[in-house]
This record gives C-alpha cells, sequence and structure tokens, in this order.
C-alpha cells in the first residue's frame, strides 16, 4: 500500500480535476495531484520533456530509464518507460543493456553510451565528469544538453516521489501517456499558429 494517498478527484480544485479527468488512472498523477498548486504546471512540464522536438526521444528514454535504474524504489518508472522506449523506436536489446547494467553495450549506440553516461553521473553525482560533458558538448548543442538536464531532473524528481509514497504499478500505460502528451503538444501548437 502506498505511503501517500491518493488525490480524490471530487476533493480537487477545478483545474485539477479537470486534468485528472483527461488523464489515464495512474498512481502517480493522483498522488502528485495532492500537490494541487503545482500540478497542472508539471503536467505541463512533463509534456515539454517529453516533446521530440527538443531531445531524440529514444536518446530520452535510455535516460529516464537510467534514472530508473539508479534510483532504488523507483520500479514504476522503469515499468512505464520501457514501454515508451519501444514505442519511440528503442529496442529489447536496449532494455536488456540497462537491465544488466551493461552500459557499453553495442545495442545502446554511440549517443546512447553517451547519453547513459552523462545521465548516470548527473544522478550519482550531480554533474558529469569533464571529459563526459565535453563529449557531450561536441555531440549535442547547448540546447540539447540543456533539455537533457531537464528530462533527467524531472525524471529524478517522479523517482523520489514513487519511491517516497512506495507506489506499486498500478498498469503499464506509459506508451499511451506518451501518446497522449503528443496529442496535445500538437493541439497547443495549432493553437498557436491559429492564434
Amino acid at each position: 500500500m502506498a505511503r501517500l494517498p491518493p488525490l480524490d478527484p471530487a476533493d480537487a480544485e477545478p483545474a485539477v480535476r479537470t486534468a485528472l479527468e483527461r488523464l489515464p488512472p495512474l498512481a502517480i498523477f493522483t498522488t502528485v495531484a495532492n500537490a494541487q498548486g503545482t500540478f497542472v504546471n508539471w503536467l505541463r512540464f512533463g509534456g515539454d520533456c517529453l516533446d521530440a522536438r527538443w531531445f531524440d526521444p529514444v536518446l530520452r528514454e535510455l535516460a529516464v530509464l537510467c534514472v530508473a535504474r539508479l534510483t532504488p524504489g523507483a520500479e514504476y518508472e522503469w515499468v512505464q518507460h520501457v514501454p515508451i522506449l519501444l514505442a519511440v523506436g528503442g529496442t529489447q536489446e536496449q532494455v536488456a543493456a540497462l537491465e544488466d547494467d551493461d552500459l557499453e553495450a553495442d545495442a545502446l549506440g554511440e549517443d546512447g553510451r553517451l547519453v547513459v553516461r552523462f545521465t548516470g553521473q548527473v544522478v550519482r553525482d550531480a554533474t558529469p565528469d569533464e571529459a563526459t560533458f565535453a563529449a557531450m558538448s561536441a555531440r549535442f548543442t547547448a540546447a540539447e544538453v540543456t533539455q537533457l538536464l531537464l528530462v533527467v531532473g524531472q525524471y529524478m524528481m517522479v523517482a523520489r516521489v514513487m519511491a517516497t509514497a512506495q507506489l506499486q504499478v498500478d498498469a503499464v500505460l506509459g506508451a499511451d501517456v506518451l501518446a497522449g502528451v503528443e496529442r496535445s503538444s500538437r493541439a497547443r501548437r495549432q493553437g498557436a499558429q491559429n492564434a
């Protein structure tokens, strides 16, 4: 049983209730919804972190799974993001490499190995070493490195909520959540273009 109760939508403020009604019924959403003053903006930020325009989605998901592997009690994050990795073009071999802590596996690819090394150092040490940072800066733009740092930070936060709340996996809907985020992002972009 989770340490933190889910927010009952009947007790939610109108904007939070509306957001919850649009989301899949996952414990992470109803748990974070307890922070009603932050919840809607957190959802928006999370959606922006998943936007494929800002960072390669396969590399992003390798980073998210790396965060999950390095955070005790974040199995929920792992279980939800494996299907997302596969949905965006990742492979079972990449999943197996991360499960086995084989961070030099050919399946990860050169960029994947670099992103996983960078992510691991950020999670464990707060900052990557000079060689890793130089390699990231040579391969990715400043915007991409910054976006990856925001993604890593977002999923470190979510993993810690999961671990502290001791969330149990309630349903594996990660790929469905991603599809919803992509629809919302397209709608926001179209709305901005039509304005």
